[in-house]
């Protein structure tokens, strides 16, 4: 029982790091669900630790944990990444029928905002849509800092946007964006600011 205890102790931490950034990263479904499955091995492990080393308060939190994790693995792995698929499976098939093609809204949160020349200017964080014709108002993305320290929020006018299945394509320069009106995180205008090129 050492060896699988000492193999527990080892795997129950770094499982559980690992597990962390993956789901912290928020980089999709897929990645997020994937860590939902370290996060159960994590736990399991920390359930061995808790046995050989007679911790019934670490057995019953990780018992519990694990129950939460694996409705973690299906909510992500499964529900979620199938809602994926059937945006893209729209978006694939709309390219080859006689219709606009389609892009899917969730899709549009964490997509990366291209400039002249491919340059990337930052990511989308959110989309404000008018209720009355259901038309988006303006797309809010971030540009600069690190790990959401330090960045700025700019509104942009999403009819000069270019939407694709890779990124989303405008005109703007870093410089132009940059001279943008910075909002406030947590106070957001009710129409698109002035002064857009």
């Amino acid at each position: 029982m050492e060896g699988w205890e000492s193999l527990a102790g080892w795997l129950g931490p770094i499982a559980t790091m690992i597990a962390a950034v993956m789901t912290a990263a928020n980089l999709g479904s897929r990645i997020t669900g994937w860590g939902f499955v370290v996060f159960v091995i994590a736990s399991l492990s920390w359930c061995v630790v808790g046995f050989a080393s007679g911790q019934t308060n670490l057995v019953a939190t990780n018992a519990f944990l694990a129950v939460v994790n694996v409705i973690g693995v299906w909510r992500w792995l499964g529900r979620q990444a199938r809602f994926d698929d059937g945006g893209r499976a729209a978006s694939r098939h709309s390219k080859r029928a006689p219709v606009p093609t389609l892009f899917s809204a969730a899709s549009l949160i964490g997509s990366p905002v291209r400039g002249r020349e491919g340059i990337s200017l930052g990511t989308v964080v959110d989309a404000m849509l008018e209720c009355g014709d259901k038309e988006i108002a303006y797309i809010v993305i971030a540009e600069g800092g690190v790990g959401g320290v330090g960045e700025r929020l700019h509104a942009l006018d999403p009819r000069p946007l270019r939407i694709d299945d890779a990124s989303i394509q405008c005109d703007l320069t870093a410089d132009e964006l940059a001279k943008l009106p910075v909002l406030t995180p947590d106070d957001w205008p009710t129409h698109l600011p002035t002064n857009q090129p």
